[in-house]
């Protein structure tokens, strides 16, 4: 069964960076899409950034000019820069990848940022 290992949260402090990476455990698909999520404490999921095969991506917002997401195709792996962090950014973030007949989520991983 595939799963989606994510790996590079922790703790930050404000201003600082961290960078998430997000690899399926066995590679039977060919991920259409690869993203990011995150839910904080008492709110729902929202998204992050996504990046298709092509390299278009997508950006919330509230991350535009500091997050960058990014994909190496031939790894099936995708990473997300986090620069110039803010409290708010603290919490659980999930990678997500698209198939062409199914999404896959990885199991989350907590980012928490000091102020």
């Amino acid at each position: 069964q595939v799963q989606l290992v994510e790996s590079g949260g922790g703790l930050a402090q404000a201003g600082g960076s961290l960078r998430l990476s997000c690899a399926p455990s066995i590679i039977t698909f060919t991920a259409v899409s690869m993203g990011w999520y995150r839910q904080a404490p008492g709110k729902q999921r929202e998204l992050v950034a996504t990046i298709t095969r092509g390299g278009t991506s997508l950006y919330a917002d509230s991350v535009k000019g500091r997050f960058t997401v990014s994909r190496d195709n031939a790894k099936s792996t995708v990473y997300l820069q986090m620069n110039s962090l803010k409290p708010e950014d603290t919490a659980v973030y999930y990678c997500q990848m698209r198939s062409s007949v199914r999404e896959y989520w990885g199991q989350g991983t907590q980012v928490t940022v000091s102020s």
